[in-house]
């Protein structure tokens, strides 16, 4: 398996973040939209803020998936929200473990976060089981919470408090 290089996002990545967010696998288990357009992308990436921490997954130079880590401020300024995809070609070969594992290092190492926190889709099995490897349980389920291809979908909360 080739070298995954984890790195912060770039302007220049914009492209390629997103005709990943246009694939059907990467729509059906995130808040893409078929319709997402490169400047809608480009403008999330260029409002990253302070709190903002997104890193790109590249593999033999190409993005193969994106993971953020955005701090709460005030009263919630322990917690941290966490969100990660992989393009469809690259799942499946430690992309998410290896983004996971550097947000978490950046929240536990760096931010001293206590609660870390993130939301999936009820049906996406691997990447909760993903998610409970690194000692995330679920906390509840936000019920019909989606609209996914003509059917109202459930959302899990799932958390780790370190």
């Amino acid at each position: 398996m080739a070298e995954i290089k984890i790195r912060p996002v770039h302007p220049d990545d914009v492209e390629a973040i997103n005709e990943m967010r246009r694939k059907p696998s990467v729509i059906d288990f995130t808040m893409s939209m078929p319709s997402e357009r490169v400047a809608d992308n480009r403008k999330f990436v260029e409002s990253l803020g302070t709190d903002d921490h997104v890193m790109v997954a590249e593999v033999d130079g190409r993005v193969a998936g994106v993971g953020g880590l955005h701090v709460m401020s005030g009263k919630r300024r322990h917690v941290g929200n966490i969100g990660i995809m992989v393009g469809d070609e690259f799942q499946g070969q430690g992309i998410g473990k290896t983004i996971m594992k550097e947000l978490l290092d950046l929240a536990d190492s760096y931010l001293g976060l206590i609660r870390v926190e993130l939301e999936v889709w009820a049906d996406n099995n691997r990447a909760i089981h993903l998610y409970e490897r690194f000692g995330f349980v679920i906390e509840g389920c936000k019920r019909k919470s989606v609209y996914r291809r003509g059917t109202y979908s459930d959302v899990l909360i799932m958390s780790r408090i370190k």
